[in-house]
Parts: structure tokens; C-alpha cells; sequence
């Protein structure tokens, strides 16, 4: 892991990107984020990007990288969760109320990312709040997971599923 990568302008350089901080590591581009660690899978966040191609190669087989790592990669028009020049996805994960014990309780992590994050530049700093918790591999048991991940689901829909799981069930 030698070659620590930049995200930051420089002079002469093209406008600045926007990078997705729950990025596709296949992507030319992407970096490691961060670890995954503990129990939850918070990500602990790296000092300095480094470039996933240098790190793919040395994940054994059999373990999917998404599993231990979080990537970031430009966002890009065509991705399914934008919405216009929004995110989707960060708009979903802000509709699920933040545990009162989660990251989104503690302080905002450092982050290399976030001058020029998507997320932190659309919704602010609820977003790098949110970040430590969001995963990009969902186990398909976790319905609410599968629906913040869904690009079809609307804020509106999961909305609307948070309180229908909040009702007590109906007495027999």
C-alpha cells in the first residue's frame, strides 16, 4: 500500500469531483474509505485514501471486499440512486431515525473525504453522522436494510414502513 491517492484540487487541476462514500470498488478510481470493524461494522476511517486496486489484489479469495472495507469512487450520472444531481441513498439512510446510542450520537469522524463527498456536500454534516454505520453489502434478512438500499423506495415509503414496524402488532 504504498501510493497514498489525493481527493483534493490542486492548481491547474479539472473542477472538483464529487465522490460517493459507499463507492463501487471495481471503479478506476476508488479508494478504501475505511475498516470495517467490531460487531456493528462501523467503519473506522483511514488516515489517507489509498487505491483499491493496490488492496483488492491482497483480500483472499472468498472474502468479498465490501465485507471488510468501505470503498469511495466518483459519483457518476448513471448511478441507480441518483436522483437529478441529489442522492438518493443519503436521503433514504436520513429517513431512518439514528439509534440514540449510534454514530450519529457521538462526534462527526474525521473523514478525507468529506471536502469533496457528495453526501457531506448535499445534506451536511447529519450525513458524516450516518457514514460510520452504513453498509454496502445488506443481508437480505434485513429488511430495512433492503429498503434504504433499494433505489425505487422513496424517503416517503420507508417512512411509511417505520411506522407500520413501530405499531404494536394487533392482540389475538
Amino acid at each position: 500500500m504504498r501510493n497514498a491517492v489525493s481527493v483534493q484540487d490542486g492548481p491547474g487541476q479539472e473542477p472538483p469531483v464529487n465522490w460517493c462514500p459507499s463507492g463501487d470498488s471495481r471503479r478506476p478510481e476508488a479508494i478504501v474509505l475505511g475498516v470495517r470493524s467490531g460487531e456493528s461494522g462501523e467503519v473506522a476511517y483511514l488516515d489517507a485514501p489509498i487505491p483499491a486496486a493496490e488492496v483488492l489484489p491482497v483480500i483472499p479469495e472468498g472474502i468479498a471486499p465490501d465485507r471488510v472495507l468501505r470503498f469511495a469512487s466518483h459519483c457518476v450520472a448513471e448511478c441507480a440512486n441518483r436522483i437529478g444531481e441529489a442522492c438518493g441513498l443519503i436521503d433514504r439512510i436520513r429517513t431512518v431515525p439514528a439509534a440514540p446510542d449510534g454514530p450519529a450520537a457521538s462526534a462527526v469522524p474525521r473523514c478525507h473525504l468529506r471536502p469533496r463527498c457528495k453526501w457531506w456536500n448535499q445534506v451536511g454534516v447529519d450525513a458524516c453522522h450516518r457514514c460510520p454505520a452504513v453498509v454496502t453489502r445488506v443481508d437480505p434478512g434485513d429488511e430495512l436494510g433492503v429498503l434504504v438500499a433499494d433505489p425505487t423506495t422513496t424517503p416517503e415509503q420507508l417512512a411509511e414502513w417505520i411506522t407500520a414496524e413501530e405499531q404494536p402488532a394487533p392482540a389475538s
